[in-house]
């Protein structure tokens, strides 16, 4: 029986060294199709070969000066498909915000291990939200700018679905929106894996959704990720 496809995958960052050692870590589990290390050249690559998953730098020189922000928004239109991992040097929330808003499915630090970073490009690729557990605070952070819950006087606004949830159950809720497996949201909330199994069991129902991408992107529009 014939080995199933790798996934393709780019690599994108200015610094040739670490963009070298990336392409080294990654090129057993995927297909390694491209790398780039500024905007027109991320932009044109991307077009051309169409990547399954770009791994994306957020501080990228050239074009308008947007970094990845800009090279997610540039190249969307020529490759819809391809989905965006951010994995940037900075946790500052306005540089998650800054490529999250522009569509990127991820965001991961580059303390990331080899092994992580490889089950990271797999998750997004399959659909998940993919964040580093320390982004997490960060990550609603970044979206303050649009309140959460708000209608930018400071009044909150009631979500009826979301107040089905108890407070235990947002919380679960939000980490696996997040990417979290059960048992990093065990270790996270200080619970078993089977009462996380149990709160995800009671999210879903309650907000009749069939699994973890779907909430993903429930929680992902009501920006709580």
């Amino acid at each position: 029986m014939s080995e199933p496809e790798k996934i393709r995958v780019e690599v994108v960052d200015d610094h040739e060294m670490f963009r070298a050692g990336v392409i080294a870590t990654l090129r057993d589990s995927f297909d390694i199709v491209g790398q780039a290390a500024d905007v027109p050249g991320s932009v044109a690559m991307i077009a051309q070969t169409k990547p399954q998953v770009v791994l994306l730098d957020v501080h990228v020189p050239g074009g308008e000066g947007g970094g990845g922000a800009e090279i997610l928004l540039k190249s969307r239109p020529y490759s819809p498909t391809t989905v965006f991992l951010a994995l940037s040097v900075s946790d500052a929330p306005q540089d998650v915000g800054s490529v999250i808003r522009a569509g990127a499915r991820g965001y991961v630090t580059k303390t990331i291990t080899g092994t992580d970073l490889i089950s990271s490009i797999k998750q997004v690729h399959e659909g998940y939200a993919v964040f580093s557990p320390k982004l997490a605070g960060f990550v609603l952070s970044a979206f303050q700018g649009a309140p959460l819950g708000g209608d930018g006087d400071g009044a909150p606004i009631r979500d009826e679905e979301l107040d089905r949830l108890s407070a235990r159950e947002q919380e679960v809720m939000r980490l696996i929106a997040r990417g979290y497996t059960y048992k990093e949201v065990a270790a996270e909330l200080f619970i078993s894996i089977k009462t996380v199994e149990t709160h995800v069991s009671s999210v879903l129902r309650k907000l009749q959704l069939s699994n973890r991408t779907e909430l993903t992107r429930w929680a992902a529009d009501r920006r709580i990720v």
